[in-house]
């Protein structure tokens, strides 16, 4: 099985890592609170249907391809990045 492509933010998490940038957390309250963010972050527990246009859909489905992704992954990733704020309106 081979290795997804990494995005821009996972690629810098990656090479900060890799270039020793990272350390222990001392404190363990810390080490629970944030174990437990991710386990929320990451569990997909809900099911949604929603309607878009075939064309959309079509171009989220070429853009997963090229990223080498599921589209319905794509989809989830863009829609956690924007209700975090890592994504935004442009304008607004």
């Amino acid at each position: 099985m081979g290795r997804r492509k990494l995005d821009k933010d996972e690629k810098e998490i990656l090479d900060s890592f890799e270039n020793d940038e990272w350390e222990s957390v001392k404190n363990k309250k810390n080490v629970t609170k944030y174990q437990a963010i991710a386990q929320a972050t990451l569990k997909k527990d809900k099911r949604v249907n929603i309607r878009i246009s075939e064309r959309d859909l079509e171009l989220l489905q070429e853009r997963a391809l090229r990223e080498g992704i599921p589209y319905q992954t794509l989809m989830s990733s863009v829609l956690h990045k924007y209700v975090t704020g890592v994504y935004s309106e442009k304008g607004v």
